[in-house]
């Protein structure tokens, strides 16, 4: 008996007490809850990235939306300020067409009140000079109530 023996020996000991001790099943079980586990694990793993995916997909989603909302209420406002421009650029012409037609009435007003001015003022030197010359012409009496009644007459036909 050498050491071979005795170490053949305890290699069959040590194989004995592993399958007393139901080493091998053990194992088995262990690498299969372990197994179990991981397998658990990565779908979890999985159900979490494919929720990601979902949350991710729906913030795209809102951001395109919400970029789109952000181009519709830019396109409203340049609409709405377009609008607003064309107003005042017609409310500004109204007013400048109001204020030359309120100018040129103040003109046309002025120019009939020099007209009618020097209108008067040539009635009133045509019926003076009428007066002289009528009045240079007869100096008798019943003349000064002729005279009187022509000027009178001049003075309506020319007014």
């Amino acid at each position: 008996m050498d050491n071979t023996f005795w170490t053949f020996v305890g290699l069959i000991l040590f194989f004995v007490v592993v399958f007393y001790i139901k080493a091998p099943t053990k194992i088995g079980k262990n690498l299969d809850e372990r197994a179990a586990k991981i397998r658990k694990e990565i779908e979890e793993a999985r159900e979490l990235k494919e929720e990601a995916k979902q949350q991710l997909a729906e913030f795209q989603r809102r951001r395109r939306e919400a970029e789109q909302e952000a181009k519709d209420i830019i396109a409203a406002a340049k609409r709405e300020a377009d609008a607003m421009l064309k107003e005042a650029r017609q409310r500004n012409e109204d007013y400048v067409e109001r204020r030359t037609a309120m100018a040129e009435a103040k003109i046309a007003q002025a120019e009939s009140d020099a007209v009618a001015e020097v209108r008067a003022s040539a009635v009133n030197i045509a019926i003076e000079a009428s007066a002289k010359i009528i009045a240079d012409r007869n100096s008798g009496e019943t003349s000064g109530l002729f005279i009187d009644n022509s000027i009178q007459e001049v003075r309506k036909r020319l007014n």
